[in-house]
């Protein structure tokens, strides 16, 4: 029997960088060769790094990813690229479908930590289930209370955005400590034109409402896809080639070496 595919936490996100005008699929930047490729359907399987997944709540328990509700997450991403408030489901999906943006988000940040701690773990004489508890263990120590505080920011989405968003295997951006100056907000993209903004709410229980803005200045998010360029480290997507054109030449890999001897023209 063959293995379940299993497919990128952002692969929700992804579906809205999807063209469906003619040809179907994604356009992206592999940043490991530079160059510049469309991936057919709307599976994004160009989004193929391993993903170690830690359970950051305590209620979810030890599942291999992190669990969403599909169709009511798909139905607010798309309102959200749409600008289409009154499209995105009763309040309470919302406020859950956020949430799960949030939670997805994170999985992709830590993802070099992991990978760090998992590297300096095998050094150690320990057992594969060892290692891999010992670095989930660092994950959470790291980014439980993170999740934690996140459960009670205000979100909101700010949709119909005059200029174009990038997105990247990690594309949550904590604007407190990323942005200089700091800005005192997260953020991640939910499409091209919508950006999902999360900002300290003062709550000790519960979230607010979900927000929605429409956006006819970039203000401050005109930083977003550089922090997140700057990030970048797999692949970028985007909903044109020219704005991956305008990258290659800093993800192309340097020229190969003179052979030794070689006489010039």
């Amino acid at each position: 029997m063959s293995e379940p595919e299993v497919f990128h936490p952002l692969r929700p996100i992804l579906r809205n960088w999807v063209w469906e005008h003619g040809r179907i699929g994604t356009r992206y930047l592999d940043c490991r060769t530079g160059e510049v490729e469309f991936d057919d359907g709307k599976k994004s399987r160009f989004a193929d790094e391993a993903i170690f997944y830690v359970p950051l709540d305590e209620e979810a328990g030890g599942d291999a990813g992190p669990a969403v509700h599909e169709g009511a997450l798909a139905r607010f991403l798309r309102a959200a690229q749409l600008g289409k408030p009154e499209d995105a489901g009763p309040v309470a999906d919302v406020q859950r479908a956020v949430q799960e943006c949030i939670g997805l988000g994170l999985v992709c940040a830590y993802q070099d930590e992991a990978r760090a701690a998992l590297a300096r773990y095998r050094l150690e004489p320990m057992f594969e289930d060892e290692i891999r508890a010992a670095a989930a263990s660092d994950i959470r120590a790291k980014f439980a209370g993170v999740r934690a505080q996140l459960a009670l920011y205000d979100f909101t989405v700010f949709h119909s955005l005059p200029a174009p968003l990038l997105c990247s295997e990690a594309p949550f951006i904590d604007w407190r400590v990323r942005a200089k100056p700091v800005q005192p907000f997260v953020s991640l993209p939910l499409g091209p034109y919508c950006l999902l903004v999360g900002t300290p709410s003062g709550k000790k229980s519960r979230a607010g409402p979900v927000l929605w803005k429409t956006v006819v200045a970039m203000g401050p998010f005109k930083d977003h896809n550089r922090y997140l360029v700057e990030d970048a480290r797999a692949w970028i997507v985007a909903s044109s080639d020219d704005e991956l054109l305008a990258l290659q030449p800093r993800f192309a890999p340097p020229p190969p070496p003179a052979a030794d001897g070689a006489v010039g023209a």
